[in-house]
């Protein structure tokens, strides 16, 4: 599913009717796809809908959908807010079905519009489409507003809302709230490519978006406008955007890219993940990181901490195996490259940061361990025994996070002395480290900066956060559709990680690791905010739902998720 800055969307939509799918048959799937979404909700038989219509393409989708809900039983109200043309062949085909129409300018004091406002059920808004990027002023500003005064009054008695994450393809379980409001490709005002929020926009709880997704519905404060995001296919030829780099991540994507599962295993098969974490400030890290990758499919996870920790966490984990690791006052040291080196043989994955700490010694066990020149050390590559001559590292593909991260920022040009492909996982504070930038600077334009710093490290970059952007070097972005203030909680990039080591120990591409992990990890958040809500929400919460969320992912293509024997 690509993601479309508004021009693109103009492109692809001018290529289509072009080729002979015209902007008429666009505009007639358009309104039936909304009115087609709004009946996947809720039995509109009998049910009081108003469309407020604009002069424009946007207007003509709401009139096509009037149409559809009128077939449908519903009771439907249009209320231009600009006389259209009478030559309008969507208009007219709304007076040949007998629906009711009001215009704006013959409703003095807008008390037609106050009394559909109060006895709608649903509010469809198909004023303004994406193009719109001026302020709203006038007499729309005062139509929006009083939609909205008239809407937050009936809603005053019901009880407030989480809103929901973005979750594409895969449908939502909460009841719509009375009156409901229904954006018809995107809030009047929000634009679609910087987010930005227009004062008289309406929050939606559904928004049927046409075609693709745009990069301002993915960008805040936008974002938290469209309630429920559902892209409909207004019959483009996918042909037409392929050299469109961005794309938003879908359970067919993610279905397609999960590591296989055949019957005749057995753990080897799966991948051996190590995973280098933790320190005595940091017990829980290291738990986190390495029951997420079991929980995602590793056949062998080994836990490498420190080894004051070693009884605290294996208290908690029996399923993996363990390798201590040398340390001074709870953290690790520059000697435990030496143990770790000596066993990393056979390993398909190797993670490296969660809960490590900051203290010297531990940066100097990461700089050593990957080959960095630090701004003050000579650099050493690899390790040295007994004299031998120095043998450089063999490592693993390699998940950089956390601690890691923060020991790469502190080195000039790091990102050439390091393996290239990686996968580096940021948070917003992190990566303002890694790129001497602010975090302001970074959250102002996520997908930029994770497709531009990819590139230039040559690595993979995890950029987390609402909305998490996985970035390639060939400057491929992809996004994964989820913002869920649940996972805003301590721990819960430490079970991403493991997460995504989980995926590449088991063979995947680092690429397909980032996206499969992240996602993976994102939904298991949606579900168990399903479940408990988002207030509360613990890291340790997403470790069982895992498995699930991988679960669901393949119920929602119809497939089984893996062939098993079974003998009664």
């Amino acid at each position: 599913m690509r993601l479309v800055t508004v021009q693109e969307m103009k492109q692809l939509e001018t290529d289509a009717d072009a080729a002979g799918h015209s902007f008429a048959a666009m505009m007639e799937q358009a309104g039936q796809a909304v009115s087609d979404k709004i009946q996947a909700r809720i039995d509109v038989k009998g049910k009081r809908i108003l469309i407020l219509v604009g002069p424009g393409n946007n207007g003509g989708d709401g009139l096509v959908a009037a149409r559809y809900l009128s077939q449908a039983g519903a009771q439907i109200i249009c209320y231009p807010w600009k006389t259209r043309p009478e030559q309008d062949p969507n208009l007219q085909a709304v007076h040949d079905q007998g629906i009711h129409c009001v215009q704006a300018g013959s409703d003095p004091g807008h008390k037609t519009l106050t009394k559909a406002l109060q006895n709608a059920d649903v509010i469809v808004d198909a004023l303004l489409g994406t193009g719109i990027k001026r302020p709203i002023k006038g007499d729309l500003e005062e139509l929006l507003n009083l939609t909205r005064e008239i809407v937050e009054r009936r809603r005053q008695s019901a009880s407030p809302r989480n809103p929901d994450p973005i979750s594409l393809g895969l449908g939502r379980d909460t009841a719509w709230p009375v009156p409901s409001i229904v954006a018809v490709d995107v809030p009047s005002g929000l634009d679609c490519d910087t987010g930005a929020v227009d004062p008289a926009t309406l929050n939606a709880d559904l928004t049927v978006t046409f075609g693709a997704p745009k990069h301002g519905q993915f960008r805040f404060p936008g974002a938290a406008a469209l309630g429920e995001l559902v892209v409909a296919d207004i019959g483009l030829d996918p042909a037409l955007s392929a050299d469109i780099t961005a794309q938003v991540l879908t359970p067919q994507k993610v279905c397609d890219r999960l590591p296989g599962r055949p019957i005749d295993t057995h753990k080897g098969t799966f991948g051996k993940a190590m995973i280098v974490a933790g320190s005595i400030n940091y017990t829980g890290a290291p738990y986190l990181a390495a029951t997420a990758a079991a929980r995602v499919g590793t056949g062998l996870v080994t836990l490498a901490p420190p080894q004051v920790i070693h009884p605290i966490v294996a208290s908690k984990l029996c399923e993996a195996t363990f390798l201590i690791l040398p340390h001074r006052m709870g953290v690790l040291v520059a000697d435990a490259v030496r143990v770790l080196a000596s066993h990393l043989e056979g390993y398909t994955a190797l993670l490296l940061g969660p809960g490590l700490g900051q203290e010297k010694e531990t940066v100097s066990f990461v700089h050593q361990l990957l080959g960095l020149e630090g701004p003050s050390q000579v650099r050493q590559i690899g390790f040295q025994r007994n004299s031998a001559p120095k043998k450089s590292l063999d490592l693993p593909p390699l998940v950089l996070d956390a601690d890691a991260l923060n020991a790469l920022a502190g080195v000039p040009d790091w990102w050439h002395q390091i393996p290239a492909n990686c996968i580096l996982t940021p948070h917003p504070g992190e990566m303002a480290r890694l790129t001497k930038k602010t975090t302001a600077e970074i959250n102002a334009d996520r997908l930029s900066i994770a497709r531009e710093y990819a590139a230039q490290w040559n690595q993979v970059v995890v950029l987390k956060g609402a909305f998490t952007v996985i970035a390639t070097p060939d400057q491929h972005t992809t996004l994964v559709p989820f913002a869920n203030p649940g996972l805003a909680t301590a721990g819960t990039g430490d079970v991403l990680a493991g997460c995504i080591a989980g995926m590449l120990a088991q063979g995947l591409s680092p690429a397909n690791a980032a996206c499969c992990g992240a996602y993976v990890h994102a939904l298991a958040g949606h579900m168990v905010a399903e479940q408990t809500g988002t207030t509360g929400m613990l890291a340790g919460d997403l470790l069982p739902h895992l498995p699930l969320a991988i679960r669901r992912i393949y119920k929602s293509q119809g497939h089984r998720q893996n062939t098993e024997t079974t003998v009664y």
